[in-house]
């Protein structure tokens, strides 16, 4: 053979020969994610101490996307018209396969609690605060993707992995967008997180799980004095008040796996002015697309009733939405045995003293404190119908899992403040580091297992897409609500800034709030 013959040949196979085997780089993994303990703890205390609400997420982007640069990520900011809202991207190689993560940055309403304290009891009072855990998310999507991206630099593994932010999660308000504008096109998987108490994933279409549309109605009338001419006035708010009326009648004849909400934003601005505009907004939630589109066209039809009793007109506003989920089997699969090889945290004796005193405080069923064993992947359940993750959309586009990684305390009532507690303190901490952990073998796993991803897809065309196909409720014409939530952090900024966690003074943000941990009373 020609010596330069010989010489190509050598230098095509010298990727593939320096590879390691899978079992020996997840190893790799795992030691090299372990170290990053630290940072892990540090990302998770800085997002819980930003507490910014859905679009509002600035801080939070800014820390993250600081993160990424540094470790070699590039880095597309404002994606879909959304200020907070960014793709990080490594390619090594030929950049195939496409490897996707996402999890969300926002925080909810009123939710400000102190770590560590097993009873209500604000940083701020008033205040947004982590009352969903999405501080912990990013910590287990960012290290475990540093991970992985320098283990492709070092054994030369080709692949692409790109990074997405979960903006305004609780308002369902941008993963259609994502979509409708083409970023997740070329994706081989999609890897999500979330925080829960256990450690688990799921396929199929969750039994707990609903999609939705999220709809805000505003109504127009005429202005008049409330006392002196009241005839002269068209209320919108008699309007919505008989929009409310209708569907709540209308609820007694729906499906029991329907879920429908609102309020009302905008109920005029003083009692002796006919309102002359007011606006209620309305979460729609079925278990399914047809029946959450049925659900849409109803409630049109009560604002139209609304505004025929009235004389006033209304335009609507969808502020979200979300598909019920459908995760990939084969991927779970995967997934679930890198948990197991995992295993759940060692709790210390003071983890498990906050976990049970909060579950008291509160009144729980079980007051049993932290779970020790994984769970197991289950067979998925008839859908009855629960909340919603914009997600959905994702997994009706690309294969995709959704690891829960156990961050937070059992029996809580969720989007609480009773769920904020443990989401700056070592439970967190070690539940977020065993997630990366996770996220980075599956990871692995979809990088270095072609027969996974044809997998994945085959269940994706041939089960989960053969007789329903993805349909966004958004239109071309529709925008991210940016706007949303600004004045409520503008309020709220000057004490937040105060707050912020330093951690090049504090060891954790615990100490720099000088609280003894755990706190119970």
């Amino acid at each position: 053979m020609h010596a330069s013959i010989r010489t190509l040949l050598a230098a095509l196979a010298a990727p593939l020969l320096a590879q390691p085997p899978l079992a020996d780089l997840k190893k790799e993994a795992l030691a090299e994610t372990a170290k990053r303990a630290k940072l892990v703890q540090e990302m998770v205390d800085s997002i819980f101490s930003f507490a910014e609400l859905g679009f509002q997420e600035f801080e939070t982007s800014r820390y993250l996307t600081g993160i990424l640069e540094k470790n070699g990520f590039r880095i597309e900011r404002g994606i879909s018209g959304i200020p907070t809202a960014w793709i990080a991207t490594y390619t090594q190689g030929g950049g195939k396969p496409v490897i996707g993560m996402i999890t969300d940055i926002d925080c909810i309403p009123k939710a400000s609690q102190k770590p560590g304290v097993a009873y209500h009891d604000p940083l701020i009072e008033g205040a947004p605060g982590h009352g969903e855990g999405h501080n912990s998310g990013m910590a287990v999507t960012v290290v475990s993707a540093i991970v992985v991206k320098e283990l492709m630099q070092k054994h030369k593994i080709p692949g692409t992995l790109k990074l997405y932010p979960g903006v305004a999660e609780e308002q369902l308000g941008t993963k259609a967008f994502y979509i409708r504008d083409g970023h997740l096109k070329g994706l081989d998987v999609m890897l999500g997180v979330h925080v829960g108490s256990e450690f688990q994933t799921e396929y199929a279409q969750s039994a707990r799980n609903s999609g939705l549309v999220s709809v805000q109605y505003t109504f127009n009338g005429a202005a008049a004095h409330a006392a002196g001419g009241p005839w002269k006035g068209r209320s919108a708010l008699d309007a919505v008040e008989l929009m409310n009326i209708g569907w709540n009648f209308k609820r007694e004849h729906l499906r029991t796996q329907q879920r429908s909400h609102y309020v009302v934003v905008n109920g005029g601005d003083q009692p002796n002015v006919v309102p002359s505009e007011a606006t209620s907004w309305y979460f729609f939630r079925e278990i399914d697309y047809r029946r959450i589109k049925d659900m849409f066209e109803l409630g049109d039809t009560m604002a139209k009733g609304a505004t025929m009793m009235t004389g006033t007109t209304f335009t609507r506003r969808v502020v979200g939405s979300a598909w019920p989920t459908h995760f990939s089997k084969p991927v779970a699969e995967a997934q679930h045995r890198n948990i197991e090889m995992v295993g759940m945290p060692e709790w210390s004796a003071a983890d498990q003293t906050l976990a049970k005193a909060l579950q008291k405080e509160i009144g729980s069923e079980k007051q049993e404190g932290l779970p020790l064993k994984v769970k197991p992947v289950e067979a998925p359940k008839e859908p009855q119908g629960g909340g919603s993750d914009d997600v959905g959309d994702i997994s009706w586009n690309v294969p995709m899992v959704y690891m829960r990684y156990p961050a937070n305390i059992p029996e809580l009532p969720g989007h609480s403040w009773e769920n904020a507690i443990a989401m700056a303190t070592p439970i967190a901490h070690k539940g977020s580091l065993a997630g990366a952990k996770a996220q980075a073998l599956t990871a692995l796993d979809a990088l270095m297992t072609p027969a996974l991803i044809e997998e994945a897809w085959k269940y994706f065309r041939e089960v989960q897409t053969k007789d329903q196909k993805y349909e966004a409720f958004i239109g071309a014409t529709d925008k991210p609500f940016i706007e949303l939530n600004r004045d409520k952090m503008e309020k709220f900024l000057p004490q937040l800034k105060k707050m912020y966690y330093d951690p090049s003074k504090y060891a954790t943000y615990l100490d720099q709030l000088g609280i003894k941990y755990p706190t119970v009373r």
